[in-house]
């Protein structure tokens, strides 16, 4: 009787496993739902729609843009961790999601544990700015200014934990020169000290830069890639200008909810590279500072558990330094 119990255990056991197997090769047979940690019109929610017109048209299934910003962009991931891991609900997240692992000590989630990588898609590099009086073009030349002038310089950011400060503290770190925090309330208000003269120097997404580099009001002193940016061939890196170890970049990236069958995560996998290679695609991104990343989900998972373990780092060395208070 215990011999036939197991027996039968077993047999449902292949069961769901054949039964999985075939709602693989059927889906998608239903709209997808894209989490968004963040709130309409900023890069998420742009490129997310751009994915979900080009999965549309591959699928024939609406995808669905459902916005969760708040509380520090923890909103969404709590959301997803809790969704069925059926491969309905997906999440495109940017670097914010590895700085969050160590800039919040209680997350509602386990973020190398309650998702399943699905893609990279994406890298940003930052640029370093400075304000138009500022006499320095390199980051070098920058460096020897400010150890001249003690006490005396000051960066903007959008605020604490943000790509854009994590990067400013990176670059201080790497060069070993001491410049006071500004952190203020959103990149536009960060944008706009800069270009004030509130502060001497910034950093941020070129995509929010550009304009005001062309317009010659605040100049760029290097991308924060490994290499140099399409959106600025111009300028230089700070790996090329002799500082790689000052090399930081933003990226999007998508996730599902853990123990998503492997085969829906590969033919998501699949579609999202197949979209990446479209022209059309290659200049929604360009416009957005974004440049196309192309890999597997095993690559995204070595990826994001580097990063957290890397940011964390720069999370811990920018919260031993003092700044001001927001703006």
């Amino acid at each position: 009787m215990l011999r036939l119990k197991f027996v039968a255990i077993g047999f449902i056991g292949i069961l769901g496993w054949v039964a999985a197997g075939y709602a693989a090769q059927d889906y998608p047979i239903k709209p997808i739902r894209i989490i968004v940690p963040s709130s309409a019109g900023g890069g998420l929610d742009f490129v997310s729609r751009a994915f979900g017109k080009y999965l549309t048209q591959a699928w024939g299934q609406p995808i669905v843009v459902d916005n969760r910003a708040g509380a520090g962009g923890t909103l969404g991931p709590e959301l997803v961790a809790r969704s069925a891991p059926d491969g309905y609900t997906l999440m495109l997240v940017s670097a914010t999601f590895a700085v969050n692992a160590s800039a919040y000590p209680h997350l509602p989630y386990d973020t190398t544990k309650d998702f399943s990588a699905i893609s990279q898609v994406t890298s940003q590099p930052q640029v370093l700015v400075v304000h138009a009086s500022v006499p320095v073009n390199t980051v070098k030349a920058f460096a020897d200014l400010v150890r001249t002038k003690p006490g005396q310089f000051n960066y903007a950011s959008p605020g604490e934990g943000t790509l854009s400060q994590l990067t400013f503290e990176l670059l201080k770190k790497s060069l070993g020169i001491d410049v006071l925090q500004i952190p203020y309330k959103g990149a536009g208000a960060s944008v706009g000290a800069l270009i004030a003269g509130e502060v001497q120097a910034s950093s941020g997404s070129i995509v929010t830069m550009l304009p005001h580099i062309h317009s010659g009001r605040i100049k760029a002193l290097a991308t924060t890639g490994p290499n140099r940016s399409l959106a600025l061939p111009e300028v230089m890196s700070v790996a090329e200008q002799g500082f790689p170890q000052a090399t930081i970049t933003g990226w999007y990236a998508f996730l599902a909810p853990a123990k998503t069958p492997e085969t829906v995560i590969n033919r998501l996998n699949v579609q999202m590279n197949q979209i990446l290679l479209l022209k059309d695609m290659r200049e929604i991104l360009a416009r957005e500072g974004s440049e196309p990343v192309q890999g597997t989900p095993q690559k995204l998972t070595a990826f994001l558990k580097d990063e957290i373990k890397r940011l964390s780092l720069i999370v811990k060395l920018s919260q031993n330094r003092s700044s001001k208070e927001p703006h």
